[in-house]
């Protein structure tokens, strides 16, 4: 399983750490990433996303249905 939000596509990003004397070491910026389920009153169901915080806010401001219709024509998810 990888670490990308089933519905905006954000993935880790790679960086540097960064110490005092100004050196620099390679590292990755995960994302906040958590299971929720989600109920889709059209089918009557439960399902189960791997979604961001910005994910979950992006639900509730356009509703599941739209979230999810969105996430498949930019192919961040196949199937729900």
């Amino acid at each position: 399983m990888s670490r990308v939000c089933q519905i905006t596509g954000k993935s880790a990003m790679s960086g540097n750490y960064v110490s005092h004397s100004n050196h620099k070491t390679r590292r990755l910026f995960n994302i906040n990433l958590s299971k929720r389920r989600f109920y889709l009153p059209e089918e009557d169901r439960w399902i189960e996303l791997k979604v961001t915080t910005s994910g979950v806010k992006y639900i509730n401001k356009v509703g599941l249905q739209t979230a999810l219709k969105n996430a498949v024509a930019n192919g961040f998810i196949t199937k729900y």
